[in-house]
């Protein structure tokens, strides 16, 4: 029989990080290219004890179907914690419990855009976020990533050409690829470009929390007075991904049609991950367990900074860690990226290339992403000194 798929997802490519995941299956090769936590940074065991008295005291609450909106504690929680701690959240915003932050892009999406649309987004950019956004048959355009975050000239540049510009989609803190935060000037300068160009922003931050050098910067939509900034946090990175419970802080029509968006999908989010997430906010100190984290991950990051300034040649950059899950490293223009990351996979080190995060996938590109916060320090020495010595190669 011959299939026919629907325009929509007819030229949509698999993730290449999870094509890329095929290789790293291989107990021989040494992966570099995830975005898991580190396995020490679960609280299975606080996880395994809320479950337990939960399912013992109170299972049905578990169990049985919930509301769109999300479990009514978890939410009053975190409408709290987000106005307290990061200013986030107006008396014209609502809030809805998701499955990851995945879907908050494919919510968003569905509700805002429409065939032919435009979405501007930083380059590099999240592989997940982009076919999200592709498989709404909008056109992406790609702004250009500075060490300080989003070049702001080409920003302006591309709202003035494009038309029907639905929002700008920005992932300010330790970016994912590229591990760079947006300054506060140029965060104040996106909010007043798509304040007067009449565009959204959809403000991505899962990594916010995993701060280990350096003062926190206010998050776009802490200065949000307009309704033009949609939040997106999540718990995939703070507690455990394979929970899937993640939140959007939104302008309230927008929210309303993320939830009529949401009840034919899913219906509601897993309950039971739900519960869990808030009886861990109740009973434990989440700052605490956060600052656990952070040193964990500072940990790591300092071994792999060690690593790469011992094995790489100075050909090679990388771009300075400061929190997050990764880095980019960036090779001279005259070697070839991608036949440079399937000779690592021939020597059993998996990166991930870099043009997989880029709006044009066909777009020349020089560099690759490397995780550290997966691998062991044993892997994470092994990766580094395989990568670095072809590195060495390839420089000559």
């Amino acid at each position: 029989m011959e299939y026919i798929f629907s325009d929509r997802v007819g030229n949509l490519k698999p993730s290449a990080i999870r094509e890329i995941f095929k290789y790293a299956a291989d107990p021989e090769v040494i992966s570099l290219s995830a975005g898991n936590p580190s396995p020490d940074a679960f609280p299975s065991k606080e996880i395994a004890e809320i479950s337990a008295d939960v399912l013992k005291k109170n299972p049905i609450s578990c169990l049985q179907y919930s509301i769109t909106e999300g479990y009514a504690p978890l939410r009053a929680r975190l409408k709290t914690y987000m106005k307290s701690k990061y200013g986030i959240g107006t008396e014209n915003d609502d809030l809805l419990i998701t499955s990851g932050a995945q879907q908050i892009m494919d919510l968003a999406s569905k509700s805002l855009i429409n065939e032919g649309d435009v979405v501007i987004c930083e380059a590099p950019s999240f592989i997940g976020s982009l076919n999200t956004f592709r498989s709404y048959n909008c056109r992406l355009r790609g702004v250009e990533i500075e060490s300080d975050g989003i070049n702001i000239s080409e920003l302006e540049k591309a709202l003035s050409e494009e038309k029907n510009v639905k929002f700008i989609y920005t992932i300010p803190n330790f970016q994912n690829p590229s591990g760079v935060t947006m300054s506060l000037e140029k965060r104040k300068a996106v909010y007043e470009l798509a304040k007067r160009y009449g565009v959204l922003i959809i403000e991505d931050n899962p990594y916010g929390d995993l701060r280990y050098v350096g003062d926190d910067i206010p998050a776009i939509k802490s200065f949000d007075t307009e309704g033009i900034v949609i939040y997106a946090g999540s718990f995939s990175k703070t507690i455990a991904p394979g929970l899937r419970v993640a939140f959007t802080v939104a302008p309230a029509p927008v929210f309303q049609k993320m939830v009529v968006c949401k009840q034919g999908q899913d219906v509601h989010t897993n309950i039971w991950a739900q519960i869990m997430v808030d009886e861990f906010m109740a009973r434990y100190d989440y700052e605490q367990h956060l600052e656990k984290l952070r040193r964990i991950y500072s940990k790591k990051a300092a071994y792999m900074t060690h690593l790469l300034d011992q094995n790489l040649p100075p050909q090679v950059s990388y771009n300075k860690i400061e929190g997050g899950l990764f880095t980019v490293c960036t090779l001279p223009d005259y070697v070839d990226m991608p036949q440079f990351c399937r000779e690592l996979i021939n020597r059993k080190v998996c990166v991930v290339p870099g043009n997989a995060f880029l709006a044009d996938e066909n777009e020349v590109c020089h560099n690759f992403r490397i995780n550290f916060s997966t691998p062991t320090d044993d892997q994470l020495r092994r990766g580094i000194e395989i990568l670095g010595a072809l590195a060495k190669e390839v420089v000559r």
